[in-house]
């Protein structure tokens, strides 16, 4: 019944989410210390307009489905970020780097792929440290950040399904766990420039940089809290185990609640709690821990998760809801592309790649069996599976809240003192100029058609 609340959902019920968004964009920049005392206030106030929008539309339902998301989508999602930040932190790399252009393009360059095997999340804590720590006695930095966002954070999940949620849930659906690496090619064609683009910018300002500005001694290479790495591993298997684990659903007051899920959120909680009592002291001290970051997340996604409900249920209702124009006159895989990516940058990519996949699978298959349709889109349209794969994945890096990592990597950086762009510097100085073209590129030679 879920896919029918979208069709009693006109456009106008996206309204709370669009000022949650301009709340983020806005009030930072005009109004920093406004939004630093009392975005919690403001996200409430939206959060509390989308329920009032959602339940007086969909009465009763409108209830189950609020409680179905923060249960079902909200708390898993902040679980696993917290699991995996208070267990990265756990983790302390000496500070071996020298922070010139050369070992900052490197370090990225091996950050990149890193993040398919740990995922974005994971990948984005353990090396954003070393990272800053490295380039300290650097005077412009936030660049550097956003290039991390871009490489780390998104771009670099892309070859397994480990790597990024909706490619996860496409293996939990049926794709082949390492039919990911199809995403290989499209992945070099984009963090090959802009490992160049930031090389040059890196190795730019250096030589602009003071003289008096000596950087700091170098370390030994050595890692303390090493346990914690394992500890990533071991979430990174509860994920796999609760995704192919075929437990039964349990009832919460009329709401089936996936048996699967509770008992990885149960050993995610565990493993945050380990890590948290084991690991020692001076070893957060070192990494600058603080839970500001993740505190910050869970605020901020609260309103997302609330006041994208209406926007998310319009866009799974398909060709009969409110962005039914849309969907209708999407035909090649460049549409698809495009589709799943604008969405991916503004909502959640997961329920946006299963949207789009349930509408690949509806127009080349109808009727079939879901199994027995993917295989066949597999074999028979690979071009607009890897579409929808890339634009979930790689669109991410197109706003702060294109994927979760980028929010948590930007309040880490300014909790060290980095003045961070805001929304609209972000996607107006970088993103937009740097990424798109690079984007409309790559649907030019691996979408046309």
């Amino acid at each position: 019944m879920a896919n029918s609340f979208g069709e009693l959902l006109p456009i106008y019920t996206i309204i709370p989410f669009l000022g949650m968004l301009a709340s983020i964009a806005i009030f930072p920049l005009l109004c920093p210390r406004i939004w630093h005392h009392h975005f919690g206030k403001i996200t409430l106030f939206w959060a509390t307009f989308g329920v009032l929008v959602i339940l007086y539309y969909l009465r009763l339902e409108g209830v189950y489905l609020v409680v179905h998301v923060l249960l079902e989508e909200y708390l898993p999602f902040i679980i696993l970020l917290s699991a995996l930040y208070v267990v990265s932190c756990g983790i302390y790399v000496s500070n071996f780097l020298s922070g010139t252009p050369l070992t900052n393009t490197l370090y990225l360059a091996f950050g990149t792929p890193l993040a398919s095997l740990m995922g974005t999340t994971g990948a984005s804590m353990v090396l954003i440290g070393p990272f800053l720590r490295a380039n300290a006695w650097r005077e412009k930095r936030d660049f550097m950040v956003v290039f991390y966002i871009f490489l780390v954070s998104n771009i670099g999940g892309s070859l397994t399904p480990l790597g990024d949620p909706p490619l996860f849930l496409g293996y939990l659906k049926g794709v082949p766990f390492f039919w990911t690496l199809k995403l290989l090619f499209p992945m070099l064609f984009l963090c090959l420039p802009l490992l160049l683009i930031y090389y040059l910018l890196d190795r730019r300002f250096h030589l602009n940089e003071r003289k008096q500005n000596i950087p700091l001694q170098k370390d030994p290479f050595h890692i303390e809290g090493l346990y914690n790495l394992f500890l990533i591993f071991l979430i990174i298997a509860v994920l796999l185990f609760s995704g192919k684990a075929n437990l039964p659903k349990v009832n919460f007051f009329g709401i089936d609640l996936s048996l699967n899920s509770l008992i990885r959120d149960l050993l995610l909680l565990s493993i945050l709690g380990i890590s948290h009592f084991i690991t020692p002291y001076e070893i957060k001290a070192k990494n600058e821990f603080s839970w500001y970051p993740i505190k910050e997340v869970i605020i901020i996604f609260f309103g997302l998760f609330i006041t994208m409900i209406p926007a998310v249920q319009i866009l799974l209702s398909g060709e009969k809801g409110a962005f039914g124009p849309l969907i209708h006159g999407m035909d090649k895989p460049y549409h698809y592309f495009y589709g799943a990516g604008v969405f991916s940058a503004f909502l959640d990519n997961a329920p946006t790649y299963l949207t789009f996949l349930s509408a690949l699978l509806g127009k080349f298959y109808p009727g079939l069996p879901e199994g027995t349709a993917l295989s066949l889109l597999i074999k028979e349209h690979p071009k607009y599976l890897l579409a929808i794969s890339c634009g979930a994945v790689f669109w991410g890096a197109m706003t702060y809240i294109g994927n979760a990592p980028n929010f948590m990597v930007k309040s880490i950086a300014e909790e060290r003192g980095i003045p961070m762009p805001s929304f609209f510097g972000y996607v107006f100085k970088y993103s937009l100029p740097i990424l798109f073209p690079l984007f409309v590129l790559l649907s030019l030679i691996f979408f046309r058609g």
